[in-house]
């Protein structure tokens, strides 16, 4: 029976005319159990429906299990793996008490070591500033001695601010006087002028450069073989007079400006000796100029300066170049009075005396005390 017999059936069973009360006909007690009937059909492709959907909501939850077994079948695999290369680094670590023992030992380690960097910590607190002032009283030691052995004032002035930093860096009120003597020690070194010798020693060497390509007094007289205003000059240029003036022309130079003092003309061995004394007149005068010897610069100079007038013109470019480059060096300095800083070295050593003095009753105090 289909499912479009039913309004047909619901059509007919409307149109026909209510039952009168009275008794049941066979014809509607017929009718009653075809409903009845095809009610009971429906409910039963109803039921036939929802078990093919149960048994399909079964299936697929049977797969859908079957899947979830599977997983958990390779995770149960992965953790048996896991366990057993857990179980393999276990069987490499040392037993449980082994691991207690060093543990209770590296606790043990761990407490020294605090307890020793405490008590280091202690003794440096104290010695850290006593060896910053033994540095102090080093730099002033040293500035001394650049100041009397090689006169350099610019690292004697950073040496001596070096000990006036670290005796500022103590904010100790009992270094007032020490600070004091420095501040002026310094105020000297910065009143003196470094002179510079280097520049001194450089300029020297030039000047010998040029020593070495002076020229002697007046050129050399060379014979062009000309006749003196034509007294020679003739028909025959092989005459008597002629053969003769080329001979004594050799000999005799006539000088024009003869109003000026004529000296013998320096040549050959004579003017490489004179060009040697003054060279080494200039190479003493650079060694006085590095070692900051006054004296001893000036009469180089000096000296450099008296063979140069004695031997060569002054009229010459090169020698009048030589002379002026002498004179403008003659002035220079090359040593400086340099301050003394005994005083300064004195107040620092006196201030060292007081502060260890002082922490001699502290360290006694803590030696005797329980």
């Amino acid at each position: 029976m289909s499912e479009t017999a039913l309004p047909k059936d619901e059509v007919t069973l409307s149109k026909t005319p209510a039952a009168t009360p009275g008794p049941e006909r066979p014809g509607n007690r017929a009718s009653g159990l075809a409903v009845l009937a095809l009610l009971l059909g429906i409910a039963g492709v109803g039921v036939a429906g929802w078990g093919v959907w149960q048994l399909r909501m079964l299936q697929a939850g049977h797969l859908q299990q079957r899947s979830q077994v599977q997983d958990i079948a390779e995770q149960t695999l992965a953790l048996a793996r896991s366990d057993q290369q857990l179980n393999a680094r276990l069987a490499q670590f040392p037993p449980a008490d082994q691991i207690e023992d060093s543990r209770r030992l590296v606790a043990q380690l761990q407490g020294d070591q605090q307890r020793l960097s405490q008590r280091l910590e202690t003794v440096l607190g104290a010695s850290r500033k006593d060896w910053r002032l033994a540095e102090a009283e080093h730099l002033l030691r040293l500035a001394s001695l650049r100041l009397s052995a090689l006169q350099d004032i610019n690292s004697a002035r950073a040496l001596v601010q070096g000990a006036d930093d670290i005796l500022r860096e103590q904010d100790d009120p009992g270094a007032f006087a020490a600070r004091e003597q420095l501040a002026r020690s310094l105020a000297a070194l910065h009143s003196v002028q470094q002179p510079d010798r280097t520049g001194l020693f450089l300029q020297l060497a030039a000047l010998r450069e040029q020593a070495e390509q002076l020229n002697a007094l007046a050129p050399e007289y060379q014979d062009k073989g000309e006749s003196l205003l034509g007294l020679t000059s003739g028909p025959h240029e092989d005459s008597y007079w002629s053969r003769w003036w080329d001979q004594i022309s050799h000999y005799v130079r006539i000088d024009f400006n003869a109003d000026k003092d004529i000296r013998p003309v320096l040549a050959g061995q004579s003017l490489q000796q004179v060009r040697l004394a003054l060279s080494l007149a200039l190479e003493q005068a650079q060694w006085a100029a590095l070692n900051g010897e006054a004296e001893v610069y000036k009469k180089a100079v000096a000296q450099a300066r008296s063979v140069l007038d004695a031997n060569f013109n002054k009229d010459n470019p090169q020698s009048k170049a030589l002379a002026d480059g002498l004179a403008s060096l003659a002035d220079k300095p090359v040593s400086v009075v340099t301050p003394d800083l005994a005083q300064s070295l004195s107040a620092v050593q006196a201030y060292l005396e007081r502060r260890h003095a002082a922490s001699q009753p502290a360290q006694t105090q803590r030696g005797t005390s329980p």
